[in-house]
């Protein structure tokens, strides 16, 4: 079936490309989902409320404090990509898709794809791709919901599920985020390509002495091909390293997109970034993996 790329927009509804929409499915028992004046639903009775903002919240269940970017975080980020600092791993997804997508109208999917920063950037590298971004935060999904014409925004934690059907998906991102292999393989279409983002070695090496920040695992690449053992086979590795020239700002947002956030006293890291030179020249060195289903 060919696919549409029409917006849904029902006064401060769904803000999703029908293929996008027609793809969901109910976080609670899979079966598909379709949009009401009230939200979305399914035939087994479990509903959803869509957004003034325009994005479905398919979470389930409580979820834990802490969890997800919180207003102020999400706002740092946006400013921080918008800057420019991550635009090569934009760029080096686009041109891994245009390579190896072969739908003539793909559905991309960025889970944990906060505001949508990396799928508009593919979008726009893509003309005839849908995208969709999936985040457990509700502010990231604000801005992922309005971020392209071509892609909508749901709330979902992959650990509990991904709120889309099965073999629904073309491609799958994953950058900085949480990966659930086998949900990653129940949605991706047999023929479709899972691209994964991870730092290396010397990814933020300017700021991790003078800051104190955790070193990246060494045992990184073996731990990404332990978790997605089975499941996917590698078919390509891209090492991307680039420049990044960092504000005071900038410098502290990027610090707290890793886990070393959690591991400083945010007095202390304030007071260390505060005696680095205004901007600091980092390094941005990451892998770029590319995964195809097994049967």
């Amino acid at each position: 079936m060919a696919r549409t790329n029409t917006t849904h927009h029902t006064g401060p509804g769904l803000r999703m490309p029908g293929p996008v929409a027609a793809a969901l499915a109910c976080p609670a028992c899979g079966r598909g989902l379709d949009l009401g004046e009230r939200g979305l639903s399914c035939s087994g009775g479990h509903s959803f409320n869509v957004a003034r903002e325009g994005y479905a919240s398919l979470l389930t269940g409580a979820t834990p404090p802490g969890t997800g970017d919180s207003k102020e975080m999400v706002a740092d980020r946006l400013r921080f990509q918008e800057a420019g600092h991550h635009t090569p791993i934009s760029e080096a997804l686009a041109a891994a898709l245009d390579r190896e997508l072969t739908a003539s109208a793909p559905l991309v999917a960025d889970v944990g794809g906060g505001t949508g920063y990396h799928l508009t950037r593919v979008l726009e590298a893509l003309p005839n791709a849908v995208g969709l971004t999936a985040d457990v935060s509700k502010f990231a999904a604000r801005k992922a919901a309005r971020a392209h014409e071509r892609g909508g925004a749901v709330t979902a934690d992959a650990w509990r599920g991904l709120p889309l059907r099965d073999a629904s998906a073309d491609a799958l991102l994953n950058v900085f985020a949480p990966r659930n292999a086998a949900e990653f393989h129940r949605v991706l279409r047999p023929d479709g390509v899972l691209l994964v983002v991870v730092p290396e070695a010397g990814h933020l090496a300017e700021l991790r002495g003078p800051l104190g920040l955790l070193e990246v695992d060494p045992r990184k690449d073996e731990r990404l091909a332990e978790s997605l053992h089975g499941r996917f086979a590698p078919s390509g590795v891209e090492e991307l390293r680039f420049t990044m020239d960092l504000d005071h700002a900038d410098t502290a947002t990027v610090v707290g997109m890793g886990p070393s956030a959690r591991h400083i006293d945010p007095g202390d890291l304030r007071a260390r970034i505060g005696a680095l030179p205004e901007p600091v020249a980092v390094t941005g060195a990451v892998r770029l993996h590319t995964y195809r289903p097994r049967p």
